[in-house]
């Protein structure tokens, strides 16, 4: 049975050296960063991943009463301006079923955003010089197929046809196969992202493949497989025809709540310099 995870850090499994087409590397201060490397689509298959680079920032937990909150906050945001062009506009996309909570961090991330992009047209004199210096940033939430009717994929990809964005963030919540990581890591990657793949209900990709713009996603796991905690802790496989289910922590709501201020907060200091850390935060 193969372990159901999101996670590149965790498909590598317990050999994080680096190898051949696969790069490895272990640094930070807030987070414990790791930076994986993929060199193509064929060296990836070693662990499941395409072509890219995927960072996990790893901690002991994401909530904004952290002494190092902050810290985190500010590493977050430095790790995730190296993925984005140096201008232009950019779609934050929130993905997921705002109405489930282990599936809301997307909608819940892209409520705090500050979208800016109609700002230039709107507002004239006083503060509308210093709102005119920020950068061009336009916000999304999806929904999910069985709210719309059409496929996340398909709207993300005709905003984009319409609005050009010189980039897409994506936010999503994932799978992972510790229990230790749920609601405590944040996964980031240049690869793009299949929402629903660590639930086992894959949607269409979302990659520079298919929207033709670079797609940096960004997600926390929030829900585990139970196949995969009981070969964890047993070192044994579960019989595929055993029953079987997504399990989630019983305080979701808060670490769900906490991910997303933090996130939020992180992308709105890395696509707007002027933004102190306060600032970020008080939106």
């Amino acid at each position: 049975m193969d372990i159901r995870t999101d996670l590149a850090l965790e498909r590598m499994g317990e050999n994080t050296k680096s190898g051949k087409g696969i790069h490895c590397d272990v640094r930070g201060s807030a987070f414990r960063i790791t930076d994986i490397k993929v060199d193509s689509d064929a060296d990836g298959e070693r662990i499941g991943k395409p072509k890219g680079r995927y960072l996990t920032l790893e901690t002991n937990a994401l909530s904004r009463f952290s002494d190092t909150y902050q810290a985190m906050t500010e590493e977050l945001s430095n790790e995730l301006s190296a993925f984005l062009p140096d201008d232009g506009c950019v779609l934050i996309a929130g993905l997921g079923n705002s109405a489930i909570t282990p599936d809301a961090l997307g909608p819940r991330t892209a409520g705090k955003v500050l979208a800016t992009r109609h700002l230039r047209k709107e507002l004239i004199g006083g503060e509308a010089d210093f709102l005119r210096s920020l950068r061009a940033v336009s916000v999304l939430q999806s929904g999910v197929l069985g709210q719309t009717g059409m496929e996340t994929a398909e709207i993300i990809s005709a905003v984009c046809e319409k609005t050009r964005p010189a980039a897409v963030i994506a936010i999503d919540a994932l799978a992972c196969a510790e229990l230790s990581r749920l609601g405590t890591t944040i996964q980031m990657c240049d690869s793009g992202i299949c929402p629903g793949s660590g639930v086992d209900n894959k949607r269409m990709e979302l990659s520079e493949n298919t929207l033709g713009v670079p797609v940096i996603a960004v997600g926390v796991p929030t829900v585990v497989d139970l196949h995969t905690v009981a070969k964890s802790i047993t070192g044994q496989d579960i019989p595929e025809d055993s029953p079987n289910m997504m399990v989630t922590p019983r305080d979701i709501d808060r670490l769900i709540d906490h991910a997303a201020g933090m996130i939020s907060c992180g992308i709105n200091m890395a696509l707007h310099k002027e933004l102190t850390f306060a600032d970020a935060q008080s939106l």
